[in-house]
């Protein structure tokens, strides 16, 4: 089924992951949200139960659902400073996940300077219990997603205000048609590969200037551009998406991708004009309430009520 622009913006809302949302400033000060009036109201929205969980759920490891409506018990924390890579806008407190997640991280990392990366830039994985984000998500709920910037990751620690203030690199030119050839290196595509190649990754989203690229400049075996998908607003990261592990039959996972590299009509299809200029609609679209709980698996209740 062709990718209509209805359709583009569906996918858009689902992946939550718009360029200027990913970058924005962290602070210095964060601080703690308010208590909610009635959190045990139905119609209160997921996201700011979950938005207001600051530490993981006790118990067995567990994700539940989806992968944009779920949540996870047993979860850790990405440490902020590892050999090869470093935690960034730690002020969102979205550096957890599943210990799939983090122990991918920490193997994914150390094989980053054997394809010339230094070490990876982390930014938003998962809030401390996964669930719907209070902004710039709508994916990321089961702990096993994770952004990672396409900024190589320095010689040194970078500062707490580094951190949570600069940006990542915007590897894709102003026209949205192709990248930056003044920002994209050779080394872009080999640390995307080399994600792509884990057997682990379900999914990698880039913007369709970067597949463009990808496609253009692979040499060799072919087969893992299948896993790249693309999605506007990743011009600044690639977005790594696991697969459920084993043992995990509560945790949902998507259809597989389509065969083929996905270089072809499908791919142009991004840089048509119904896709870069989309008309707006005659009627305004009412906006959809937010996710309530009830759109969660009941197992997230208990997720949110644990210790």
């Amino acid at each position: 089924m062709p990718i209509t622009p209805r359709l583009l913006a569906a996918a858009l809302l689902l992946l939550g992951a718009g360029s200027a949302a990913a970058q924005d400033r962290g602070t210095l000060t964060p601080k703690p949200l308010p208590p909610l009036a009635n959190p045990d109201d139905p119609a209160t929205p997921a996201k700011a139960l979950f938005g207001r969980a600051t530490s993981p759920a006790s118990g067995p490891v567990r994700a539940y659902g989806s992968y944009a409506k779920g949540c996870f018990a047993g979860g850790e924390a990405l440490p902020v400073d590892g050999s090869h890579w470093q935690v960034m806008r730690l002020s969102r407190n979205r550096m957890w996940g599943t210990p799939y997640l983090v122990d991918f991280l920490e193997r994914f990392a150390a094989q980053a300077p054997r394809v010339g990366w230094p070490g990876l830039l982390v930014g938003d994985m998962s809030q401390p219990r996964g669930g719907p984000m209070l902004t710039g998500h709508a994916s990321h709920q089961l702990g096993l997603d994770a952004d990672v910037w396409l900024t190589p990751m320095p010689n040194r620690r970078l500062t707490r205000q580094e951190r949570e203030e600069m940006s990542a690199t915007n590897v894709v030119r102003a026209d949205r048609l192709d990248i930056d050839p003044e920002a994209w290196t050779p080394e872009h595509l080999r640390i995307i590969r080399l994600a792509a190649e884990q057997p682990e990754v379900a999914r990698l989203f880039v913007n369709p200037a970067i597949k463009k690229a990808l496609c253009r400049e692979t040499t060799g075996s072919r087969s893992w551009l299948s896993k790249v998908r693309p999605m506007y607003g990743h011009n600044y990261h690639f977005h790594i998406r696991l697969a459920c592990p084993d043992g995990q039959g509560a945790c949902e996972d998507q259809a597989p991708p389509p065969g083929g590299d996905g270089c072809g009509e499908e791919l142009a299809y991004w840089f048509s004009d119904a896709v870069l200029n989309p008309k707006p609609p005659k009627v305004k679209p009412k906006p959809k309430p937010p996710m309530t709980m009830a759109a969660l698996p009941a197992a997230c209740r208990s997720v949110l009520k644990a210790p």
